[in-house]
Parts: C-alpha cells; sequence; structure tokens
C-alpha cells in the first residue's frame, strides 16, 4: 500500500517527509505496459519516472497547494518529455514520451540533457482559478552554476527548491518497477511558510538567503539523510528507514496518509476533454482526420484509455449547443 509520512524535528528548525509509493506505482507501469502502441518502459526511463512521481508527490504534500502539482522533464535526448502529476487528494499520474532506443545505464544527461539543452519545469495550476489567471511555472536547466550536468533528479529539484523558496533542501529519491519512494529534508523558513509560488516578500526572501548553509542543526540531519542508499530507500519500510537514519533525534510523528487518503492513481482524463480538443482543431481538420482514418481516435497518455468519434459523433461537435441531440458531447 502506497504512504506518505510526515515529521518534525524536535525543537529543531527542520520538517521531513518519506513517500512509499507501491500500487499506485505498480498501476502507473502497468497501464503503460498494456498499452499496445507504446509497450513497457524501458528501466531507465521508467526510474526517472519514477522519481519523478515520488518527488511531485512529496513537493505537493509539502506546500500543501490546492492544485495540481506538474512535474515536467524535457530535452534534447531519447526522453523528449516525461510528466508527473500530483493533486492535492495525492491522486497521481505520470507519463513519458520517447523517441529511440536507450543505453541499460542511461542516465539523466544521456535520457534528456544531451547538449545541456534539457529544462525542469514545475507548474502549479489552481483548482479554482479565475477567468484569465494562469498557472505558475518556474523552470530550471539540468546543469549547475558551473554549467555542468546534473547527474540526479535529486541534484536538480534541490537546485530549484533554493532558488523558489530560498530553503535549504536534501531529496533522496529512487524507484525500480516495483517501488517508487523519497525522503524529503527541509530547513524550516525564517517566518511563515516557505513556498514555490514567488509570493514571499522581500525581507523573508532575504532572511531566509541569509540562512542558507547555516544551521548546522539543519546541516547534521541533512548529512544523515544524504546516507540513505537507494537499495534501503526501496526494501525497507519507513519505520525502519527512520529508525536508522535519525535513531539519536526525537522526532514529532504525524498521522500516515495511506489507503484512500495517501497517495494513489487517478487519471482525470474524460470524453468531454477529448471533444473539446477536438473541437479546437476545427471543423476542416477534423473533416480530413475522418476522410483519411473513417474516425477519430485519442488516446490517454496517462491511464491509456481510447476515445473514439466517429462522424456523426464529430459533426455534434461542430453543431450549436441547442442544436445537438440528446447524449452527444457538449463542449463548455
Amino acid at each position: 500500500m502506497s504512504e506518505l509520512h510526515k515529521f518534525l524535528f524536535d525543537g529543531l528548525p527542520v520538517r521531513g517527509m518519506i513517500v512509499r509509493l507501491t500500487d499506485a506505482w505498480q498501476e502507473i507501469l502497468a497501464r503503460r505496459a498494456s498499452n499496445t502502441s507504446t509497450g513497457a518502459y524501458a528501466p531507465p526511463v521508467a526510474e526517472l519516472l519514477g522519481e519523478m512521481t515520488a518527488a511531485a508527490t512529496l513537493m505537493q504534500a509539502n506546500i500543501k497547494f490546492n492544485g495540481a502539482l506538474i512535474l515536467q522533464i524535457f530535452g534534447d535526448g531519447p526522453v523528449k518529455v516525461a510528466v508527473a502529476e500530483a493533486k492535492p487528494d495525492l491522486s497521481l499520474r505520470a507519463t513519458a514520451k520517447v523517441i529511440g532506443d536507450l543505453p541499460a545505464d542511461a542516465r539523466l544527461p544521456e535520457m534528456v540533457n544531451v547538449n545541456n539543452k534539457g529544462r525542469c519545469a514545475i507548474t502549479l495550476d489552481p483548482k479554482d482559478k479565475l477567468p484569465g489567471t494562469t498557472p505558475y511555472q518556474g523552470v530550471v536547466p539540468l546543469f549547475d552554476d558551473e554549467g555542468e550536468k546534473l547527474g540526479r533528479l535529486s541534484d536538480v529539484l534541490q537546485h530549484y527548491m533554493l532558488q523558489s523558496e530560498q530553503l535549504d533542501t536534501t531529496l533522496v529519491l529512487a524507484a525500480d518497477d516495483q517501488v517508487a519512494a523519497g525522503l524529503l529534508i527541509q530547513r524550516l523558513p525564517v517566518k511563515g511558510e516557505g513556498n514555490l509560488e514567488g509570493t514571499s516578500d522581500k525581507d523573508h526572501d532575504q532572511a531566509n538567503e541569509d540562512q542558507i548553509g547555516r544551521n548546522e542543526d539543519y546541516n547534521r540531519i541533512s548529512i544523515l539523510a544524504s546516507s540513505l542508499t537507494r537499495d534501503e530507500l526501496l526494501t525497507l519500510d519507513i519505520e525502519t528507514i527512520l529508525r536508522r537514519l535519525f535513531w539519536e533525534e526525537q522526532l514529532l510523528r504525524f498521522e500516515p496518509q495511506a489507503g484512500l487518503l495517501g497517495p494513489h492513481f487517478a487519471c482525470t482524463c474524460g470524453r468531454d476533454r477529448v471533444a473539446q480538443m477536438i473541437r479546437g482543431l476545427g471543423v476542416q481538420e477534423a473533416e480530413e482526420i475522418l476522410v483519411e482514418r473513417g474516425d477519430i481516435e485519442v488516446g490517454c497518455d496517462f491511464c491509456g484509455k481510447q476515445y473514439r468519434f466517429d462522424a456523426v459523433d464529430t459533426a455534434q461537435l461542430f453543431k450549436p449547443p441547442g442544436d445537438q441531440v440528446p447524449g452527444s458531447p457538449v463542449v463548455q
């Protein structure tokens, strides 16, 4: 069962959380494997996407954002784009588009950042945004301040959160074909709560920036967290991990989030959304597709569900709402 645990270090300006995705992650992989047009992910891609899914879960839970947090990696390698999305209820979905073959030991630079053109984007899309409101998006390159390629997703995200929140952050991520897991340790902000939306005031930003790397308690705990190995993160249960890492620290634990209240797979695709997309193509392009193929078929990249619109269905999409027959898709 997938689960998320949050905790504080008693009396210290440090918080943490750990996520272990099992059934949720396995369903993401199974849906991809059952898609006859794509097939299963190669192991390096599955590992990257699993780490992204664990990271998106941690970041969503960390900022408590009322909307979708979308983590995206894209660039000039065989992995053209990889996306992981986490909603406030910890529903998750993820997908990747791969063109070409990958070596079995491919890492982030070989997959996405061949010529240092790779980027990482984090989008916060509010659930109840006002008309005309655009989602907040932050983008960072997949290289460090000296232009050296970053080999791990955790390094990219630590750099991102240091820029966006002005807070020291330690991330440990791992994934295979059974488990996707992650540990996040973060120094608490000087006042209030850090966030990824860029809305904190200048004094808050400066105060946090002045503290970067200076808190001895955080530095000690960060070293302990960084000692966690990939195999330990994937094979040990959460209680064992926390006990081994922080047995000398006093942890204040929150109620674990698991089951229906924990991380779980869910896809928000639907026939109405596909209908809206087809209508956006315009009448001429839709008719050209019908002439060429006989119907319009759209598959969801996240869950693999197929949606088909024949000539009658498509014609209904372009009629005024009052002229549509009962049961036909209505595009809002």
